[in-house]
């Protein structure tokens, strides 16, 4: 609560603007923002996650944040702090976006067996002029990705197991292998979502 002028329905108002880079929804129905605290000052403290820890676009998207909410009238200073816990799941998403983008499920639409499956990346990339990076599916719909994405999508050439890419990562990012499992399974998810891998 605020005993300015500022209100937090402001705050959450002008963060429904900010969307991810990654998928395309907004920073509060995807569940990064955890609290808004307003002093009456009209300072703003902002406590937000991201989906993965080793995304780079985390400041990008907190100069998003900063930019979009700055914006406010009467605004003061506006600060993010990025925390880690509770780590993010697709479950903080809010549920009829989740729904919508197809994670409503409670298991993924094709079942993975993580020893046998091996992800075999499908679409075509290509880089925008503006620098966006997009991977167009066969049916050409575009989505909008990272150099992470882009990375992860290449390395999906049909000869590594869900296994032997979590393990990969997990090496080359220097984290727990359980929690880079947990992310290569949410991002084979995403990228079946887009009919950017083929089903087994």
């Amino acid at each position: 609560m605020s005993t300015g002028n500022v209100t937090s329905e402001q705050v959450y108002s002008a963060l429904r603007k900010c969307m991810d880079p990654e998928i395309p929804v907004n920073v509060v129905d995807l569940g990064l923002i955890y609290d808004v605290k307003i002093n009456p000052k009209d300072n703003v403290d902002i406590k937000m996650t991201m989906t993965t820890r080793g995304c780079p676009l985390h400041d990008t998207l907190v100069s998003d944040v900063k930019r979009y909410v700055s914006k406010i009238n009467g605004i003061g200073n506006v600060n993010v702090e990025i925390v880690w816990n509770p780590p993010w799941s697709i479950d903080k998403m809010e549920p009829t976006v989740r729904e919508k983008m197809g994670f409503g499920k409670p298991k993924l639409r094709f079942q993975i067996d993580y020893e046998k499956y091996k992800p075999m990346k499908i679409g075509e990339f290509s880089k925008q002029d503006d620098g966006s990076l997009i991977i167009m599916n066969e049916k050409h719909r575009g989505f909008m990705v990272n150099d992470a994405i882009v990375n992860f999508w290449k390395t999906c050439d049909g000869t590594k197991t869900v296994n032997e890419l979590a393990d990969q990562f997990s090496a080359k990012l220097g984290m727990p292998r359980q929690q880079i499992e947990q992310e290569v399974v949410q991002l084979i998810q995403q990228l079946f979502e887009a009919e950017l891998l083929k089903p087994d």
